[in-house]
């Protein structure tokens, strides 16, 4: 535990292989890149990266999503390379030059993200994909994300020969998005059964 808490460590494969599991198995980040790391502390590449992949986001998004503290500093050295924006509730959110601003009313189809997925775990504040009321969100949950929002928990349950993914809506969705979740469902399960002999998609 002491090693995992102190040591760059890179957990190695064959570790997370859909529909199986095992013990982590774990390696030294030197030996898994092959060279010895770099001694620099400052976080302005680690940011970069990040907006990258998830910005618009927030100072604090970046803390939670790294575990680093205390970030302001180095958003500040890195503010005139930066994009700036404040979302609805006057946050200022930062993203790198030239990223994609889709327009809001581009369709978002179904998507079926698993547990501990970054676009869970990439920003501090989840409501921003989940403002259902009456459901806390559960990070070790596998989300179903309909229209960009979460509205249902889903799970492949295996027997024999057979996989049938349960889907658990936390309200109603129309029939037409039933469809659209369907047709996706069963390319997940194509993907992650595709030894079944019989597939099915199950609302509950």
């Amino acid at each position: 535990m002491t090693i995992r808490a102190d040591v760059p460590l890179v957990q190695v494969p064959p570790r997370g292989i859909w529909g199986t599991g095992g013990l982590a198995r774990h390696t030294s980040a030197e030996h898994w890149l092959g060279r010895p790391r770099g001694r620099s502390a400052a976080p302005g590449a680690l940011i970069r990266r990040y907006l990258a992949a998830f910005g618009p986001a927030t100072i604090t998004d970046a803390q939670r999503w790294s575990g680093l503290t205390s970030l302001r500093e180095a958003f500040e050295r890195l503010r005139p390379a930066l994009r700036t924006f404040r979302d609805e509730r006057g946050r200022e959110l930062f993203d790198v030059p030239r990223a994609p601003l889709p327009d809001p009313a581009t369709p978002a189809p179904p998507r079926f993200l698993p547990e501990y997925d970054n676009v869970l775990l990439g920003h501090a504040d989840r409501t921003r994909i989940t403002v259902l009321s009456g459901y806390t969100p559960v990070v070790g949950d596998a989300w179903l994300l309909v229209d960009g929002f979460v509205r249902a928990t889903w799970r492949i349950e295996r027997a024999a020969r057979t996989a049938v993914l349960r889907i658990t809506p936390f309200e109603p969705i129309s029939v037409r998005d039933r469809t659209a979740v369907s047709g996706e469902g069963k390319r997940l399960l194509a993907f992650a059964a595709a030894d079944a002999k019989e597939r099915e998609v199950r609302f509950v």
